[in-house]
């Protein structure tokens, strides 16, 4: 199901996760992997992407990236800001934020320029906050296997 900007008049039901007003938000389309769909392989979007179902591979966004609470996502992500409120396990690597909401889990490795990890989410891996800056080190953060308590900005 995808939806652009000019076919959100205002007058239909937002859906559960929000996916008219997310492409309301990013200026075009967003393309949802349903529930019930399990694909395995590259996915490649051009705009905003949200998975409500389950992924193995590789994932590509121009847009933002969002994992809903019933997805399970085994796979590498590059996007402009990405959201886990599911099941992960890969590496993850925003040009902006990624947030861990509540109830989120990730199992791999962060980079972004910023992380938000909310109460009730749980990161178990590194993150590198990558300011955009070319040499030196940046800084690192690992988190252990208990649930994160706090967001830290």
């Amino acid at each position: 199901m995808i939806w652009k900007r000019d076919e959100a008049d205002g007058t239909g039901s937002v859906d559960e996760m929000g996916g008219r007003k997310m492409a309301e938000q990013t200026g075009g389309e967003v393309t949802i992997v349903g529930q019930a769909a399990k694909l395995e392989g590259n996915i490649v979007s051009a705009g905003a992407l949200r998975i409500d179902g389950q992924v193995k591979g590789q994932i590509s966004a121009e847009g933002d990236v969002m994992l809903s609470p019933q997805s399970s996502v085994e796979a590498d992500i590059n996007a402009a800001n990405i959201s886990i409120a599911g099941r992960f396990k890969g590496d993850v690597s925003a040009k902006g934020k990624v947030e861990i909401a509540r109830g989120g889990r990730v199992d791999g490795n962060i980079t972004a320029k910023a992380l938000v990890i909310q109460e009730g989410a749980v990161f178990n891996g590194q993150s590198r906050m990558d300011g955009g800056g070319a040499g030196g080190s940046q800084p690192q953060a690992q988190a252990g296997s208990k649930p994160a308590e706090a967001a830290k900005g």
